[in-house]
């Protein structure tokens, strides 16, 4: 794929908040874009993409939503702070189709609670509430959900790329973040669901972040 080439995307989780940024930024870069979606009369840009009425839980529909993609976005997520399995299903099954079909590049919406370093260069004090307190009650689905999906991605030998970032805001979008391989930037603890979406738009095409986890944060 070359930067700047106009390709077929296909997103998962496009009905979402972060997942409607994401087909908006891909439409205006002039990419063709196919969606999975259980209500798509509702979807705002219906009448732009190709619609996959389906969920992301059947395989079937799975399938020909990946069907013909250069590139997968993956914006699935919990939609509360119950338990819930749609990452612990749906990312195993999108990973499947792709092997299938031979789609090599996916770039996922993740958090940073996926891995265990994640509060390595916070201090101690936040670092303690937020390992006990609420990533072990508050965020406790949540957390195993985005594990889950790293742990498919992880070992599934495609060309994948996670985003971490902390608690996600609807505010405009900054431009400017920090992020790193290791850890949550120090004292990061939000960010907008715009610069994300910017930020995962930047690596179609970038090597930079490929078979990789990274964190982003204000």
């Amino acid at each position: 794929m070359i930067w700047g080439t106009a390709m077929n995307i296909s997103i998962f989780g496009a009905t979402g908040a972060t997942g409607k940024l994401l087909t908006e930024r891909s439409l205006a870069a002039g990419h063709t874009v196919k969606v999975l979606a259980r209500s798509p009369q509702n979807f705002p840009f219906r009448d732009r993409v190709e619609l996959v009425h389906g969920d992301a839980k059947d395989l079937a529909a799975v399938r020909e939503t990946v069907r013909g993609s250069d590139l997968v976005f993956n914006a699935l997520g919990a939609r509360s702070l119950g338990k819930e399995d749609v990452l612990e299903i749906a990312v195993p099954l999108i990973v499947t189709a792709m092997q299938e079909q031979g789609v090599r590049r996916i770039i996922a919406l993740g958090s940073a609670g996926a891995l265990d370093t994640a509060l390595d260069k916070q201090p101690a004090y936040r670092r303690w509430i937020v390992e006990n307190i609420i990533n072990k009650t508050l965020l406790k689905w949540p957390v195993a959900s985005q594990r889950a999906q790293y742990a498919a991605l992880s070992t599934s030998g495609l060309d994948w790329t996670m985003v971490m970032p902390p608690m996600l805001t609807n505010a405009a979008a900054r431009g400017r973040y920090r992020v790193d391989e290791t850890a949550l930037p120090r004292n990061g603890s939000r960010i907008a669901r715009a610069d994300v979406a910017d930020f995962m738009m930047l690596q179609i095409g970038n090597p930079q972040w490929v078979r990789k986890g990274v964190y982003i944060a204000w």
